[in-house]
């Protein structure tokens, strides 16, 4: 008779060169000298195969990997790659946490959280070690029962289905690691990313809301040049102008009440960016750029410089003409190039606009299926923003300038180790006067 085994282990190895499960395995076989076995091994898959599937760690050299979900313990991130000695303390991350907060105003969502983040290793003495600096925030405001619905029945256009689709499985409450809750590490890493560019190289990274649905702000309203954080602060839209700023709140305003959300565009700028930043062909400034800001969630479009208006024009009404300003550096006399050419940052002013699409979570009826395959309908319960660009802001400058001090790094390993080409090149030094370093 024939019979197929799969219970009783035949190998018992200790060994990782597969010879010393031998002698277990003739026993075995004695064992079942009197029937005719049918023996199934799996191939042992080499390590060099395996593909690791994370997705939460972003950067080279500056590593940042976030952790935690929308109602568990706490959220935060771990960083990788920080240079030693930099000042550092959890007020220079409470700042912009404060800025990405939920329940700061009428038209975010009214969950209640304070968000205080506390620094767990990698400073000490108010100064940065080089080793990996843990940040955690707690999560304090949980209402799990809100989601009793959307675990039975999928949220339109969420990461519900999509979640279920790739793992099996997934976290319900709070919409787990797809909640913008996850956005908390990244906004704490961005703000020592920004630290690092001010103190070395002068370099601003300046975010504010540009449209909010309908209510567009035109771009001749705001100078680059002069635009400041209090003006971008002066609202709780952040739009740093006031009439247009008014018009955004009650568009929000309009939805909110209705229980429907809406969407906008955050317009982002980087000024003294460091002129050679970025590389050529796949790892381009822009493109690293893009795929930074398009990991937030909720986003669903991404322009830089002239964008898809530039296709409106010819060559010569494009290009952006070189000259030499009144110190004899090279600069050019538009921006159409968005402060990147070639992939590199040429030193103007980096400008680029994300566009964010309406709250998936909205208190109106909607047609969906359940996670049994029975079609159903949906009012989704639970605390979300009516439109999410106001608090996307410090998201999307964390998430430019993590790129930015990565591709500095870049840049001083590559290009700066030896010396550099007085006429060609600008050698990469901190700003830093020699009484205020702090080595």
């Amino acid at each position: 008779m024939a019979s197929s085994i799969f219970s009783r282990p035949f190998l018992t190895a200790s060994r990782t060169d597969g010879f010393s499960g031998f002698a277990s395995f003739n026993s075995d076989l004695n064992y079942f000298s009197s029937v005719s076995v049918q023996i199934s091994i799996r191939p042992r898959i080499s390590r060099r195969f395996q593909i690791k599937a994370a997705g939460s760690t972003f950067g080279t050299h500056f590593r940042v990997t976030t952790y935690g979900e929308s109602h568990g313990g706490g959220v935060g991130c771990v960083i990788d790659g920080c240079p030693p000695r930099l000042p550092l303390s959890e007020a220079d991350m409470q700042f912009d946490l404060d800025r990405r907060r939920p329940g700061q105003s009428r038209i975010t969502t009214p969950r209640k959280e304070t968000d205080t983040c506390k620094i767990l290793s990698g400073v000490s003495e108010g100064v940065s070690t080089g080793t990996p600096i843990h940040v955690f925030v707690p999560n304090t405001d949980q209402r799990g029962h809100d989601y009793k619905e959307m675990s039975l029945a999928y949220r339109p256009s969420h990461a519900d289905a999509t979640y279920d689709m790739k793992y099996g499985v997934r976290a319900i409450q709070g919409g787990g690691r797809s909640s913008a809750r996850e956005t908390i590490g990244r906004v704490a890493a961005g703000a020592v990313a920004k630290k690092i560019l001010k103190q070395f190289s002068g370099t601003e990274v300046l975010a504010y809301v540009s449209q909010v649905h309908k209510v567009v702000l035109p771009e001749e309203l705001i100078d680059h040049d002069t635009l400041t954080l209090d003006q971008i602060e002066s609202n709780i839209v952040r739009c740093p102008d006031s009439k247009y700023a008014e018009e955004m709140i009650s568009a929000i305003d309009a939805v909110r009440v209705k229980g429907d959300s809406i969407g906008g565009v955050v317009t982002c700028i980087v000024r003294n960016c460091p002129r050679g930043l970025g590389l050529p062909v796949f790892d381009k400034l822009e493109a690293e750029l893009a795929k930074a800001v398009m990991s937030l969630p909720a986003t669903k479009g991404f322009q830089f410089g002239s964008g898809f208006a530039g296709t409106l024009l010819t060559g010569s009404e494009h290009n952006d003409e070189f000259y030499l300003d009144e110190h004899g550096k090279m600069r050019t006399r538009t921006n159409r190039s968005g402060g990147i050419q070639g992939g590199i940052s040429n030193g103007e002013i980096i400008n680029m606009r994300i566009a964010f699409k309406p709250t998936a979570t909205i208190g109106k009826k909607q047609h969906t299926v359940t996670r049994d395959k029975k079609e159903t309908e949906l009012i989704a319960r639970g605390r979300h923003d009516p439109c999410v660009v106001p608090r996307a802001v410090p998201m999307v400058e964390a998430m430019v300038a993590l790129v930015l001090v990565d591709q500095l790094m870049a840049q001083y390993a590559q290009c700066n180790l030896f010396p550099v080409n007085p006429e060609l090149q600008e050698p990469l030094l901190p700003i830093l006067e020699p009484e205020e370093a702090r080595f």
